[in-house]
């Protein structure tokens, strides 16, 4: 048993490893190879004669670093020295010596063995504030309560002073801001004993940064509008028998007519962005170690696919004018999140969409375009619930879309109605293509990996669907079992985190296979019904229990629930035993262990492998113990989730699940909010006694009788 778990985890890590350095080794072939297909131009260097006249390929607009320099060197002078940020430390180390010279005059104002005129001079002998006499005659005068309030307020107006960046320059002006940060609520002598005790520990914590200031001077050098270049088709750049310029250095390379540097380099900066996106995503898994996605095989093998397959076709559009534009990269933010969640989607696009745009003449608008297209799609499409969220994805998609070319591509502005409307036309297919394949990729995807969607969950859990039907017709008394478990499981899933709404429709067929002998279970038998459980063999009770689960799983299967949810009925009751059954074959084998199998009474498991599974066996096992003790009041109602979650820690369920002490703590007050609803206190109203006389009075009256 342990080295199969011990085995599982390695065979996982394994194949995370094999496919990231598979799709890194693919991207980076995706990426270097149009550099290998396209010829290089022996390079040209500043200060030779141009041996033809050499004109423009293409029409081309950008930005000429060159032109700009001298704009970017005249801002960059233009700023002035930079202070760094508030020091906390500093704010910290004022506030304490604050509160400790509180605690001291606490200690003087109520210290009955010292006479007025010994606190007095005990106050004016501080050391770390100098009072007035004045100051000190209302310190020993005013209550405690007031004090108490002095002393809060000091402590909030220091903290919120000393926030504030204070320099060696700027330290009246400061000062100057106290008795204005004061509550309005005080009265002028108490604003007047906050001011002088606030003002003693004020300090400057701001101090002179040649860091930041350097920072400052490269963002004002960045803050510098770029000079534009354009070139029509067939404009000449340089002449036969000119210099090459600097500038015209630059228009070759933007041409593509030349290439700088040597081979190796342009190998050697593909192979560090590759990396680097190679890093990022399993650093970014490494610290969210909650999502379980990157566990399951099938699950990073779709996600490997998608990116390489969706990165090739976003690189062979390079060189064309539209079709970058209308390429639907944006999809695999939409398909992830929807098949995963929108913390995968945002993180896997993040670096498909900086390698799709690297190393391109124009990734300077292309990159950004992907980019934030792709995180504004998944996020306007959420938790994918309703097919109106894929409409609003791609709506997201080409809203943004638009807004990025605005933003990052200014050569729109120097377009013709011609060129515009074929960029919104590219704009407006992103949108549509992106969710309509979003759509269409996730539910195939869903379909033959066995992988649950939101969609998919919301059409199962429909109460008109063949499996719930058959479910609450057969046992009525397990479903609505069922449903206040999920109740109450969704409500703490909210809490914690977890998927709600895989919790809750999980939670919905946890108890199906009871729907296969509904008579055998309590709660779905008639009041006065005879028990069959009180006479019969325990180990025969158990076993008919037990195979409820082994019931539900022939019935999900039958119906073609999602793996996932089958996860839900196997994993519920984890590994524990049926006690009451178990505890009856103990009292008649008189407490002899050797006569009792106690694997008799086991469920055959596994243990709740994930967060939500682990909700569905804690809300199960509260609402059965709810449901039985009736407890009157909040105290009772968490004392049993309590003991709920105790027991199953005992048996150690929860070892393969995600669940923290905090998680624990948040599910008891969620369960015990919930609980409260179902199992609160009912008025005894007292019966009528009304006479047999007047019981037409009670009666409703006709439309015809009158007042």
């Amino acid at each position: 048993m342990t080295a199969r778990t011990s085995l599982a985890p390695a065979r996982i890590r394994i194949t995370q490893i094999t496919l990231l350095v598979a799709v890194s080794i693919l991207s980076f072939t995706i990426l270097v190879l149009p550099i290998g297909i396209n010829p290089v131009i022996e390079t040209t260097t500043v200060g030779d004669v141009a041996q033809t006249t050499i004109q423009a390929s293409h029409d081309i607009e950008y930005v000429s670093d060159i032109r700009t320099e001298e704009a970017r060197k005249a801002a960059e002078s233009a700023v002035q020295d930079v202070y760094s940020s508030p020091d906390q430390a500093i704010g910290r180390g004022q506030i304490e010596r604050l509160r400790t010279t509180l605690q001291n005059i606490t200690v003087i104002r109520n210290d009955a063995g010292l006479s007025i005129e010994s606190k007095r001079s005990n106050l004016l002998a501080l050391s770390d504030v100098r009072l007035q006499i004045q100051t000190v005659e209302y310190i020993l005068s005013i209550t405690d309560p007031r004090w108490d309030a002095v002393q809060i307020e000091s402590v909030r107006v220091l903290e919120q002073v000393m926030r504030r960046s204070i320099t060696d320059d700027g330290i009246d002006s400061a000062l100057s801001t106290i008795s204005n940060a004061v509550s309005l609520t005080f009265s002028e002598q108490q604003v007047t004993l906050v001011t002088e005790l606030v003002t003693a520990f004020v300090v400057p914590n701001s101090f002179f940064s040649q860091e930041l200031t350097d920072v400052a001077k490269k963002n004002a050098r960045d803050s510098v509008k770029p000079i534009v270049q354009t070139y029509k088709t067939g404009e000449t750049i340089v002449s036969v028998g000119e210099i090459i310029t600097p500038a015209d250095i630059e228009a070759f390379e933007q041409l593509d007519l030349i290439r700088p540097g040597q081979r190796w380099e342009d190998l050697a900066s593909t192979a560090a962005v590759v990396i680097i996106c190679a890093v990022f995503v399993p650093m970014y898994f490494y610290r969210r170690k909650r999502n379980v996605v990157l566990n399951d095989i099938k699950s990073i093998s779709v996600i490997a696919l998608l990116f390489v397959l969706f990165l090739l076709g976003a690189r062979l559009f390079v060189g064309r004018t539209l079709a970058p534009y209308s390429f639907p990269i944006q999809a695999v933010g939409l398909i992830l999140t929807a098949l995963f969640g929108i913390e995968v989607g945002l993180v896997f696009s993040i670096p498909l969409c900086i390698l799709a745009g690297f190393g391109l003449s124009n990734s300077l608008d292309i990159t950004p375009y992907y980019l934030f297209s792709s995180l504004i799609g998944s996020l306007a499409l959420g938790p994918a619930r309703r097919f109106s969220g894929f409409i609003r994805g791609g709506l997201a998609v080409s809203l943004t879309c638009a807004g990025a070319l605005l933003a990052f591509r200014t050569s729109i502005i120097a377009l013709d109605w011609v060129g515009i409307l074929q960029l919104i036309g590219a704009v407006a297919f992103a949108g549509l293509a992106s969710a309509s394949v979003a759509l269409l990729l996730q539910f195939l995807f869903a379909q033959l990996l066995g992988l649950t969607t939101a969609l998919q969950l919301l059409d199962i859990s429909r109460p008109d669907s063949k499996l719930l039907q058959f479910f609450l017709q057969k046992a009525p008394g397990t479903y609505q079992h069922s449903l206040q478990v999920a109740n109450l499981a969704e409500q703490a899933a909210e809490k914690i985190g977890a998927d709600p709404l895989l919790t809750r429709v999980g939670a919905l067929f946890h108890d199906i296979g009871k729907a296969l002998n509904p008579n055998f279970f309590i709660e779905n038998q008639l009041p006065g019904h005879v028990n069959s459980h009180d006479n019969a063999n325990p180990e025969e009770v158990a076993a008919t229990i037990i195979r409820h689960v082994t019931d539900g799983i022939q019935l999900a299967k039958k119906h073609r629930l999602p793996k996932r949810l089958q996860d839900f009925i196997l994993e519920h009751h984890g590994t524990l035993i049926t006690h009451y059954q178990y505890n009856q074959a103990m009292e008649a084998a008189k407490g002899n262990l050797s006569l009792v199998d106690i694997e008799k009474f086991r469920y055959p498991g596994p243990r709740p492998s994930s967060r939500e599974t682990a909700l569905l066996m804690l809300a199960d096992a509260s609402e059965a113990r709810a449901r039985a003790e009736r407890p009157n009041n909040d105290e009772e109602i968490r004392k049993l989730v309590k003991s709920v979650i105790q027991t199953v820690q005992k048996f150690n369920q929860l070892d393969d699940t995600l669940l923290t002490l905090r998680d624990l703590a948040l599910i008891t007050e969620s369960f015990t909010t919930t609980l409260r609803g179902t199992y609160h206190e009912r008025i005894q109203y007292p019966k009528a006694n009304v006479p047999d006389q007047d019981v037409t009075l009670l009666a409703p009256r006709k439309k015809n009788d009158n007042n």
